[in-house]
């Protein structure tokens, strides 16, 4: 696999798509790209809410991507436009400091954690004035990462614009770090599948360091994507910062009760490693050293030593400040449970059984009634759409991305392909005119795609 993102040369008036970017672009700036660039979205197959505990997940990349086109100029300032007219053009200047409003995650706020992210990394002052029009085709806050796909596209456009180079395992450890300016304190899984992907396989992500394996799903079964048409946006509610919270302090209490010193350990993964236990035995530390019923910040600063100053500066993040409850013990349990499954999924695939699809399906609902149940991430409309898929003919299906809205993730035989999706379109869509209306966008079936590319016109 080359290190760096490729450069493809492109015959523009092949691509409908890009022809019509390409028009856009023309008529709001009066001149041509200089170049294109895209990042994808992902769907994640197993593996939820444990990047950002330091363990494994397995995603692939999905056709819908962010598309950008491009001209550098000398203007001194960053023009950015998008063909939906429901997000309003922005322009900023290179030479001032980029500032990013966390109250208010706005589109092109993501847009600027790619640009600060790349400009911090090389220190480029000023940056390179561009014109930009963005195109998606990612459903946002659908859990398919649209948001980490506008970051990633942007990092890449900003590198290229600024005649800079960098591998993909840099670009996505930037783009991981650089959303955070948006107050989403994520794992980096998104970042990582979106440059690191390969048509046709899946892959394991693994962190610190950052590397992918090739993961090949099994012939015979293709994955179908719904859209429970709720949406979640995880940089303007406090549910996804609360769950990253809940693991640091569970880090803490399990790394107390062992007699490790957890005023270093941050992450789920870190107990385990300096423990030298198995997962097994982490469920097992769990059920033995935590209780089911919330914590209050009083117990929990009790137990650690610390005051109630420090567990706010030291252990909450800017918008957990109002939580006075936690759940430890279930937050803790799925995360080891579900890294395990990850490990299972990945094994499954390379031994390749005889009931391989089976076993997958399995691992994919024993997920999803984890992360219903122990991490408290679905809502009644994912649950609902889980149950039509499995009724409908999945073997497998659960939510993913965030949760708390988005999509479903189904494993379906070939054969039942055209027949699942009638069902799952006539059971979900149909009766609810707003679902109905999303249906085309909301529902596909998705192979493993490739990563972040740019594009130069042949």
């Amino acid at each position: 696999m080359a290190s760096n993102p490729p450069k493809l040369k492109t015959v523009i008036t092949a691509n409908e798509r890009l022809q019509n970017l390409k028009n856009t672009f023309e008529k709001k700036y009066g001149e041509s790209p200089l170049f294109y660039a895209y990042a994808p979205g992902r769907v994640n197959l197993t593996g939820e809410h444990i990047d950002y505990c330091g363990y494994s997940v397995l995603p692939m990349a999905i056709e819908p991507n962010i598309l950008a086109a491009v001209s550098v100029n000398s203007s001194g300032t960053i023009t950015l436009a998008n063909t939906n007219p429901q997000y309003k053009d922005f322009t900023v200047s290179c030479s001032e400091d980029i500032a990013i409003d966390r109250e208010n995650p706005k589109w092109h706020y993501y847009f600027l954690c790619g640009v600060k992210g790349i400009q911090e990394k090389f220190g480029i002052a000023p940056l390179a004035g561009m014109s930009c029009v963005v195109d998606g085709t990612i459903p946002p806050s659908s859990g398919l990462s649209s948001s980490s796909a506008l970051v990633c596209c942007a990092g890449l456009v900003t590198m290229e614009a600024n005649q800079k180079s960098l591998s993909k395992v840099a670009l996505a450890e930037i783009c991981a770090k650089c959303e955070r300016y948006i107050g989403t304190e994520g794992g980096g899984m998104d970042q990582s599948i979106s440059f690191l992907a390969e048509r046709g396989t899946a892959k394991l992500i693994e962190f610190q360091p950052l590397r992918a394996t090739d993961v090949k799903l099994p012939d015979g079964a293709v994955f179908v994507i719904s859209n429970c048409c709720v949406e979640m946006n995880k940089a303007a509610s406090s549910h996804f910062n609360i769950r990253v919270v809940e693991c640091r302090i569970a880090t803490k209490m399990l790394a107390q009760a062992r007699g490790l010193d957890s005023s270093r350990l941050l992450k789920l993964a870190q107990v385990q490693t300096e423990l030298k236990a198995t997962l097994e035995e982490m469920v097992a530390l769990v059920d033995e050293v935590l209780h089911p019923e919330p914590y209050s910040r009083e117990e929990i600063c009790k137990a650690l030593g610390i005051t109630s100053e420090q567990f706010s500066t030291e252990l909450l993040s800017a918008n957990t400040q109002h939580v006075t409850h936690f759940k430890l013990y279930q937050r803790a349990k799925h995360v080891y449970g579900e890294a395990a499954r990850v490990l299972r999924f990945k094994n499954v695939c390379d031994s390749e059984p005889a009931e391989s699809i089976q076993l997958l399906g399995d691992l994919m609902n024993q997920s999803h009634a984890s992360c219903r149940d122990l991490y408290e991430c679905s809502c009644p409309e994912l649950d609902q759409l889980v149950n039509i898929c499995l009724k409908s003919g999945a073997v497998g299906s659960r939510l993913t991305g965030a949760g708390w809205g988005g999509c479903a993730v189904s494993m379906v035989p070939d054969e039942k392909v055209e027949s699942f999706l009638q069902a799952v379109r006539e059971a979900y869509y149909l009766p609810d005119p707003r679902r109905a209306a999303m249906e085309k966008q909301s529902l596909f079936v998705s192979k493993p795609g490739g990563g972040a590319a740019v594009l130069l016109e042949e």
